[in-house]
């Protein structure tokens, strides 16, 4: 294991820790991006050069963003939940810890036995990322405008919905 590998291993471990113990949503989120990031970093290690790149302008460069200004329109409605002293186990932590090990081991046992379809002398053949951009914007080009437009749509719909209503602005 090359030692970038473990870095961003590293790195994406300790985000997603870090996003799963802070209190405070605005340090969950960023603490969710540099977890992100340290995803796109293993996909660069493991040199899938598209993918790792992909995850970087989707996710850290997206997704974070959108959570962040979600949660930056909506700050007045959460603000008394934050105050209010929480427990830190639910009553559906039991469930939630036995899904988690379930799911921890089914992806384990099929890591376990995965035995390639090809045989090892044959390789399949790899499109590296300017292969996937000329697909993208010649063959894939209307999917790809598509969920734009849906996405877009999505932002904007978010936004109504954060729009105080008639009552809450008089």
């Amino acid at each position: 294991m090359s030692l970038f590998f473990l870095i961003t291993a590293a790195i994406a471990i300790g985000g997603t820790l870090a996003a799963m113990t802070r209190r405070n949503p605005i340090h969950c989120i960023l603490s969710l991006a540099l977890g992100l990031v340290g995803v796109a970093g293993v996909y660069l290690a493991l040199g899938a050069q598209f993918v790792g790149f992909t995850q970087i302008l989707v996710y850290v460069g997206a997704v974070a963003i959108l959570a962040t200004f979600a949660l930056m329109m909506t700050q007045g409605h959460i603000v008394s939940a934050l105050i209010e002293p929480r427990r830190a186990f639910s009553r559906s932590s039991v469930s939630g810890f036995v899904t988690a090990a379930g799911v921890f081991s089914v992806l384990g046992w099929a890591a376990q036995s995965y035995r390639p379809l090809t045989p090892s002398t044959q390789q399949a053949p790899a499109a590296g990322a300017k292969e996937v951009g000329v697909a993208l914007m010649h063959t894939y080009v209307l999917p790809l405008e598509v969920i734009g437009v849906l996405l877009t749509a999505a932002l904007i719909g978010a936004v109504v919905i954060a729009l105080p209503s008639e009552e809450e602005r008089s």
